[in-house]
């Protein structure tokens, strides 16, 4: 086959491959009827005449640019399948219809020479329609079968479609001007206007807009964009105008490593096409051992011309055992599964993970980030009695405006979010798993366990003893919260229990329902999570995930991993951090959510572009749908040479009469190739 590109451009420019082949194939079929007449008008008595004639040489003169000029190509391919010591369908031709010529011009030039056997109807009959028509179905099978392919890239192509041309960069003077987007550079002000396509990937630094990530994402539902929100080439913008900064452009913006990704998926290979190469390896040794014995055969038992019967059951026994379809039966489907799944968001690296996907029977998936949105966030402020709500809240986020926990961040976005005035603290200190303390406007302020805040006391006795009590009274939703999965935050001000303050990793939106779905799909779900048993049980039970695993350091991920796979199981793992890398590696296929750190996306093996598992469903479903179209397309290209190989060399020959004329065995060849194709692109209709 011709060498196709890497990466599929969105304006590839004529296809030189086709247009080749299909001035081949109109010449041949000009030159061929008129030879396909000769042969055939005799079956019609008032022709007879007329067609014997005309002389044979008209049909050689007629046939010869056909093979070698029409065909040449095969020939060539098959020198090279010889040189490689790797035989395949144009061997076959070849020699099918270089046999047909050269017999069909001996039989003119020096029939003499052949033998009694080869004599039909008292001469010795040319095939030279034979060698024509050959040449011509082939041509017109793979014509058919390039116009097939170049489907197969319609994903990519689409993909790439998806960036703008040009960019409107703002210049440092506040003019505005049209660039094209190769001229575009990180640090860049560009602005997206409505109704516009984001350029590259960036931050909005002005303005705010919903933009439609759907086209990369899957997601149909509009994302909010406001100074700070992230954005993704290639996405579409709103109503709203905007001013981006560029950060990642050319290769580096997403869109070109979902190109990547897809393009080196599409060019990998499946565990199942291993069995097809296998049968490849001694498919035409083998096809070339039954055509011999076909010859003689029937050269030993066949009558009414034996050699010539034969001569042209072995021809067709060469034409039509081509094994095109069964090296088109894996390579195409994995195209336009990977094709499909990237359309909807979901990147598979390798072949292998579209097809050991199916296989996997239970699901390990992280809790942060992953089952929950990783952005925890203040969703319970209960103040003791005499104390303000806002006031705890706007003395705490004071203090923790120094501190890097994330409980901290979740404390101090909340106090913003209401438009509270902080205040700088002083004499900050922290103490490693207890707890901050400073002072805030005058207030000693404490922010931590409840031992904490009573411990770090510095009121008289009978003071802390209230204070015990205090934190007593406001403690009794300690345990509630926490079974909510919560993390509780005690606040002291100026030694008296103020409040508490629960912050949580709040549950994606779509996570009940994709585990709804995964467990229907008969997948054993697993959590396995770093965080503590109380957080990660009140998590579960939500979700009513039965079997968790808390309290797991980075390093033990990896070894649980191992471990459930010496049980026998397939296992998928997804997660979206650092700590997951080693254990979606170690996976049998590892699942990274898009949003995640690079070390996870590299070390998984699909990439789910929105942070959603009901895409993890989806990818099953195209999993078990591209697994069933190769196992449909190798059992179409087994059965039909199972079938059709006895049939060319002529066994229904003694008991129905029935014979297959090499021209009819390269229409079979060439429809089975094309079966294999449509079953292919059957994939492109999968609803996910």
């Amino acid at each position: 086959m011709a060498l196709e590109p890497v990466v599929a451009a969105i304006e590839e420019g004529p296809n030189l491959e086709l247009i080749d082949m299909s001035r081949r194939l109109w010449i041949g079929a000009i030159l061929t009827l008129p030879v396909f007449v000769l042969a055939m008008g005799g079956m019609i008595p008032s022709w007879r005449p007329y067609l014997e004639a005309v002389p044979g040489w008209v049909q050689m003169v007629l046939v010869t640019p056909v093979v070698f000029w029409c065909g040449w190509p095969f020939f060539v391919r098959a020198w090279n399948s010889v040189i490689n010591l790797s035989p395949n369908m144009f061997t076959l031709i070849a020699l099918g219809v270089g046999a047909a010529y050269v017999y069909s011009l001996a039989a003119m030039l020096v029939p003499d020479w052949f033998p009694e056997g080869f004599q039909m109807h008292g001469r010795v009959e040319p095939y030279y329609d034979t060698a024509a028509m050959v040449t011509v179905l082939v041509l017109l099978g793979q014509v058919l079968e390039i116009r097939s392919r170049s489907h197969t890239s319609s994903a990519i192509k689409r993909l790439l479609g998806l960036a703008p041309k040009t960019a409107r960069m703002v210049k440092p003077d506040g003019t505005e001007e049209d660039v094209p987007l190769e001229l575009v550079q990180p640090g860049d002000h560009l602005r997206i206007r409505p109704g516009e396509k984001v350029p590259v990937d960036g931050l909005v630094i002005e303005g705010k807009s919903a933009v439609d990530e759907s086209m990369i994402s899957g997601e149909p539902i509009p994302v909010e964009k406001r100074a700070g929100s992230s954005l993704i080439g290639g996405t579409l913008n709103g109503t709203g105008s905007m001013i981006m900064q560029a950060e990642r452009v050319g290769a580096e913006t997403t869109l070109a490593q979902i190109v990547r990704l897809v393009a080196e998926a599409q060019r990998s290979r499946a565990k199942i096409q291993r069995l097809a190469d296998r049968v490849a390896a001694y498919f035409v040794p083998a096809v070339l051992g039954v055509c011999v014995l076909t010859f003689v055969l029937w050269a030993a038992l066949g009558r009414d011309a034996p050699l010539a019967h034969g001569l042209v059951n072995a021809v067709a026994v060469l034409v039509i055992a081509c094994p095109c379809a069964l090296g088109l039966a894996t390579p195409l489907a994995i195209m336009i599964g990977t094709g499909k799944g990237a359309e909807h968001g979901i990147l598979f690296r390798k072949a292998e993970a579209l097809e050991a996907l199916e296989k996997a029977d239970m699901l390990v998936v992280d809790k942060t980030g992953t089952l929950t949105e990783g952005k925890p966030r203040l969703v319970t402020l209960e103040p003791s009695e005499g104390f303000s709500g806002d006031e705890i809240l706007r003395l705490a986020a004071s203090l923790e405006q120094g501190s890097e926990h994330p409980l901290a961040a979740a404390i101090v976005q909340a106090a913003q979010a209401k438009g509270l005035t902080l205040s700088k603290s002083e004499d900050f200190q922290s103490f490693s798993g207890q707890g901050v303390a400073g002072e805030i406007d005058g207030h000693t302020v404490k922010l931590g366990n409840d031992r904490f805040v009573v411990s770090f006391n510095p009121e008289p006795t009978a003071m802390a003893a209230s204070n015990r009590s205090s934190t007593v009274a406001v403690g009794s939703r300690l345990n509630e919260l926490q079974e909510q999965g919560q993390s509780v935050v005690f606040v002291a001000i100026d030694g008296r229990v103020a409040g508490i303050l629960g912050v949580a990793d709040p549950i994606r939106s779509s996570t009940p329902e994709a585990i709804k779905e995964l467990r229907a799909d008969g997948l054993r779900i697993v959590m396995l999570t770093g965080d503590g048993r109380a957080t990660a049980e009140a998590v579960a039970r939500q979700l009513d995930i039965k079997e968790v695993m808390a309290e797991v350091r980075p390093a033990e991920k990896n070894e649980t991993i191992k471990r459930l796979q010496a049980e026998g199981r397939g296992v998928a793992m997804a997660g979206d951090g650092v700590n997951d890398a080693p254990a979606l590696a170690q996976a049998d296929i590892g699942i990274a959510l898009g949003t995640g750190s690079d070390v996870a996306i590299e070390s998984a093996d699909i990439t789910l572009i929105r942070n959603d598992l009901r895409a993890i469903a989806a990818a099953r479903k195209l999993s078990r749908q591209t697994v069933r179209t190769i196992r449909q397309n190798l059992f179409l290209a087994f059965a039909y040479n199972v079938i059709s190989i006895p049939v060319a060399a002529g066994i229904l020959y003694p008991f129905f009469g029935i014979l297959i004329s090499p021209i009819w065995a390269s229409a079979a060849m060439s429809l089975s190739s094309l079966s294999v194709v449509g079953n292919s692109l059957r994939l492109r209709t999968v609803k996910l």
